[in-house]
């Protein structure tokens, strides 16, 4: 004769179980200590060079085999009291009035194209220089058309300097 041997069944206390996790979750909460936030960022930047003979105009020979002393070309951005631009002056002339729109990048990109794709052109590096009320996000669509230029040796223009423009009724 086989003797059958019942097992009861077992119950789990699952009161016990989510009181366990409640209470190692409230002590991860409260010993969770998060590294500060850097708040300097190193950053290998070339040395400042000065920006030597910025009228766009003068075109200086050195002397050595027909080359030109570094030139900049000027790009003046005006700005409204929103921080958008009103227009961006090139050189002497303008080379847009109104905002930074699709067409008017368009426009500046072809003036700039031409005046890089010169081949003996005076210019080596753009000066931007900037009114000081306008939006970063405005001045980054230029220097976006800026950096996009090639060299008539086909290099891209990789000089690009900034100066902030005289408040309205400030002496200079």
């Amino acid at each position: 004769m086989r003797r059958r041997r019942r097992l009861g069944e077992v119950e789990l206390n699952l009161a016990a179980m989510l009181d366990m996790a409640f209470q190692l979750l409230t002590f991860f909460i409260l010993t969770f200590r998060p590294a500060p936030i850097e708040g300097q960022l190193s950053l290998n930047l070339p040395p400042p060079v000065p920006i030597t003979n910025v009228q766009p105009e003068q075109a200086v020979d050195s002397g050595n085999g027909g080359g030109f002393s570094t030139n900049s070309l000027v790009l003046t951005i005006r700005a409204n009291g929103d921080g958008d631009v009103t227009s961006v002056g090139l050189g002497p002339g303008r080379a847009f009035v109104g905002p930074a729109n699709a067409y008017n990048l368009h426009e500046l990109d072809r003036l700039l194209r031409g005046l890089f794709g010169i081949q003996h052109t005076p210019y080596d590096q753009v000066l931007i220089r900037v009114a000081p009320d306008l939006r970063y996000e405005e001045l980054m669509k230029i220097i976006d058309v800026c950096a996009r230029q090639k060299l008539p040796d086909g290099t891209r223009l990789q000089k690009i300097s900034f100066s902030e423009l005289p408040e309205p009724g400030a002496k200079q």
